[in-house]
């Protein structure tokens, strides 16, 4: 599996991720912030399959296995 998001991307993801479910936990948004799990997992593996199928890429070439 070759990586496809790069450096700032995954922070991003990963932040957004748990501000979701952080806010879901809190009661402030309903059960759909537990979708935050999605950009926690995709920035945490450095994987998306969207990405993937459409062929993006936001990895530097010297990050890329």
């Amino acid at each position: 599996m070759k990586l496809n998001v790069g450096g700032i991307d995954r922070i991003l993801r990963i932040v957004v991720g748990l501000v979701l479910i952080g806010l879901t936990l809190t009661g402030t948004i309903g059960v759909w912030g537990w979708l935050g799990v999605v950009p926690l997992a995709t920035g945490a593996i450095g994987w998306c399959p969207p990405y993937a199928i459409f062929g993006f890429n936001t990895c530097s070439m010297k990050e890329s296995k």
